[in-house]
């Protein structure tokens, strides 16, 4: 019996002796993992980050880099040729990233409709969409998917336009900082808008002559209201209710915007849809971000 429980006793003595062994094994591989030395393991978003050089600018939010990869700036929107601020904008992105390294952020989206790659596009920790904006060269384009840098994209923006700084918000521009052809008016816009439509771009005012018709309009965002159910008026020319027109965005909608009661208000805006009646007043419904874009102001 003695013997037996002595057996017993050195059979238990040994399990703990390999129990302990084995936990103090567990312990030491759990700290050495890279976490816990102080070794920050890369996040997707870092992981997914390509560094190349760009070799061309096509204007003031596009450009192409090695292996004839064309990229659209996140974030912004600038002057497309013939309009105010093309030439200056397309001019200092060049001075930024021509033949130089840079880094190409993703976000959400990789491409848009065009096969374009979808990249917010640093030099060294200058983002050149903040700069850009910042400058008063472009203005802010920021969609559901690619608000990584919302905030301080738009306070640039509104310091700018406070500030009356660069060729977006100074209101100084001439036809020869443009660019030969550049238009400097919002009438000059327009009419180059129609004949590019085959004159089917016109005035947002007068949209209510063309009620059950496809058409492109321009005009002014003076007001954008988002309602406490989530549809987002944008009025032209003059606040409610004394607005020539409309443009509607409704909740179900509204997630493929960016705060457009922001992104909108105080620019000149072209708006693509169907016109139709409501009350009396023109309005275009907006199913889709494609269906506005911001041409001026």
């Amino acid at each position: 019996m003695t013997g037996t429980g002595g057996k017993i006793i050195a059979a238990i003595f040994l399990f703990f002796i390999i129990s302990s062994a084995i936990c103090l094994y567990a312990l030491e591989r759990i700290n050495t993992r890279p976490e816990n030395t102080g070794v920050s393991l890369p996040s997707g978003n870092d992981a997914a980050k390509e560094k190349t050089v760009a070799t061309r600018v096509i204007d003031g939010d596009t450009i192409v880099v090695e292996g004839g990869k064309t990229v659209r700036l996140l974030g912004i929107d600038t002057d497309e040729k013939n309009y105010p601020c093309y030439e200056a904008a397309r001019t200092r992105l060049e001075d930024l990233v021509l033949g130089k390294a840079v880094t190409l952020e993703p976000s959400l989206s990789d491409t848009d409709r065009y096969g374009r790659l979808l990249r917010y596009v640093f030099v060294g920790e200058q983002n050149t969409s903040l700069t850009l904006v910042g400058e008063g060269l472009a203005v802010a384009l920021l969609y559901p998917d690619n608000r990584k840098y919302r905030e301080e994209i738009m306070a640039a923006e509104n310091e700018a336009r406070l500030s009356k700084t660069g060729c977006k918000w100074s209101g100084q521009f001439s036809v020869q900082e443009a660019g030969p052809g550049a238009f400097t008016s919002e009438t000059d816009a327009r009419a180059e808008l129609m004949e590019k439509n085959n004159s089917t771009n016109i005035e947002a005012c007068e949209a209510d002559n063309y009620i059950g018709r496809y058409v492109s309009l321009t005009g002014l965002v003076v007001e954008a209201k988002k309602t406490s159910g989530g549809t987002v008026f944008l009025n032209f020319k003059e606040p409610y209710p004394n607005n020539c027109f409309t443009a509607v965005i409704f909740p179900s909608s509204l997630s493929e915007f960016a705060d457009p009661e922001i992104v909108y208000l105080n620019k000149i805006v072209e708006v693509s849809g169907s016109v139709k009646e409501y009350e009396g007043k023109a309005e275009v419904i907006l199913d889709d971000p494609s269906q506005i874009r911001i041409i001026g102001r």
